[in-house]
């Protein structure tokens, strides 16, 4: 069964968003305040992607790790609006604690260059010279030196030092020790700026106020609704073939569209290799997919009371930075992000979201009982090492609840649920797209330096000014 028009929409739009992350969020305010007519489809219930919350037991658990730098708030103020930018308050008591160090840091450089040379004795030359040559990286440098080869460079043989500049950074992008320099430079320097920051009032109210914004602008919404297939017509994009309400199919023609879904789902499903150049099909498919997550998540009973044991904790058993370690499905390291009431005010309530990277294919191939099972014992392994700063922890909880690669796969349709998009080379392809295929474009998390929050909002900003580019130059030659 097919009809022309999903309720409340029209039969055709300048540009159809596809994905309502940060990335496709912004790009779509972006443009429907430049005036273009924009239909945003988002597959889920809730709009924010990996940036999005639910609710259990009077809880509001906040998915993924919520930190990024300063920089945020000057896109949102830019961006979206001044309320939405004054949501975002800093966090000052960010915790390493694993068996090389120890200590409680603002995370900025000022802090570092202290720690690094009274803690660590970094001659202070080596360190300004580190700090200055992260801060001056950019997507257009060489890119064949390695951040191990970055930190060799002005840290030799301490990888005390590696695991204290690069742990934290793992856990917000997926970047190794392998990984091109500046996927490392590049994020590093924009935290160091000013420290680390969160959403006050918790992610439920931030993304609502961003969809206000949206409506506000003229941006028509769908919810619960799929795109199956996007169309290409003599070459050049018409538009999309989307799926809502069981097996209701329609049919919405657009001058563009931009995909906030995953990279290689958008380039081989959505549009299908046959519409690209062999070169460029080549080329994509080296793109690697980057890893993914677990969490936990941990309902304190109302009543109950959580001590300061800092904002985030990053915590680990291993007795050496590894990526691999990291990763693994029995890793000690993991992030706590606690959530005080002053989080969300009005609420007197306490959660705590632990946060580990993971491999999917640990988890792909589990049998129902294995998978269970492995859940179980993610959540116990978790509640032991929280342990450590919440004496008698266990008492405390009246809900729980595990996340895996499968349920991010589940909940946003990224392959092999991953939760930081593509390695660095994907980049390139994303920014490749129009140029094979005329009002194409994406826009997330690709290329590592593209990834968290701050990148993906920002991605959103480059490919709306891309898009604006396009449509203009199709007005003129109407």
């Amino acid at each position: 069964m097919r009809h022309d028009r999903l309720k409340d929409t029209r039969s055709e739009y300048d540009v159809i968003v596809i994905g309502g992350g940060l990335a496709g969020l912004t790009c779509a305010n972006m443009l429907a305040r430049g005036g273009h007519s924009v239909l945003l489809l988002e597959q889920h219930y809730n709009l924010g992607g990996l940036a999005t919350w639910f609710k259990r037991k009077g809880h509001i658990f906040d998915i993924a790790l919520h930190g990024f730098p300063v920089g945020m708030i000057k896109t949102c103020r830019k961006y979206w609006s001044p309320e939405i930018a004054n949501m975002i308050v800093q966090l000052k008591g960010i915790r390493f604690d694993n068996p090389q160090f120890s200590f409680t840091t603002t995370y900025d450089r000022e802090d570092f260059t202290h720690i690094l040379e009274q803690r660590f004795k970094i001659p202070r030359e080596n360190i300004e010279g580190f700090f200055d040559t992260a801060r001056n990286m950019n997507f257009y440098d060489d890119q064949g030196m390695t951040t191990r080869e970055f930190f060799e460079k002005f840290f030799p043989g301490r990888d005390d030092v590696h695991r204290m500049l690069m742990e934290s950074i793992t856990y917000a992008n997926g970047s190794t020790l392998d990984d091109t320099a500046i996927t490392y430079g590049i994020v590093f320097s924009n935290f160091m700026s000013k420290g680390v920051y969160t959403v006050r009032g918790g992610t439920d109210q931030f993304i609502g106020k961003m969809r206000e914004e949206l409506l506000k602008n003229g941006v028509d919404i769908q919810t619960k609704c799929l795109v199956e297939k996007i169309l290409i017509k003599d070459r050049k994009v018409a538009g999309v073939i989307a799926k809502s309400g069981g097996k209701c199919h329609y049919h919405i023609k657009s001058k563009a569209v931009v995909s906030n879904g995953n990279l290689l789902s958008t380039i081989h499903k959505l549009v299908g290799d046959e519409n690209f150049s062999e070169s460029f099909v080549t080329e994509a498919k080296r793109v690697r997919l980057n890893n993914s997550s677990c969490q936990v998540y941990i309902g304190i009973k109302k009543g109950e009371k959580i001590d300061y044991i800092g904002d985030l904790l990053f915590t680990s058993e291993a007795e050496k930075f590894d990526p691999q370690e990291l990763c693994s499905k029995n890793t000690t390291s993991r992030t706590f992000s606690i959530y005080y009431p002053q989080t969300r005010p009005g609420s007197d309530m306490y959660t705590i979201v632990a946060s580990s990277n993971a491999n999917y294919d640990d988890w792909a191939n589990l049998s129902e009982g294995e998978y269970r099972a492995s859940k179980e014992d993610l959540i116990q392994r978790t509640l032991d090492a929280l342990e450590k700063y919440v004496p008698k922890i266990r008492d405390k909880i009246d809900y729980l609840e595990a996340a895996t690669p499968k349920t991010f796969q589940r909940y946003t349709l990224h392959l092999s649920g991953a939760a930081f998009g593509t390695k660095f080379e994907g980049l390139k392809v994303s920014m490749g797209l129009p140029k094979e295929i005329p009002g194409l474009f994406h826009t997330g998390s690709v290329g590592i330096i593209m990834s968290g929050w701050l990148g993906a909002a920002n991605y959103g900003v480059i490919v709306a000014h891309n898009v604006d580019k396009f449509l203009s130059a199709g007005v003129r030659n109407v």
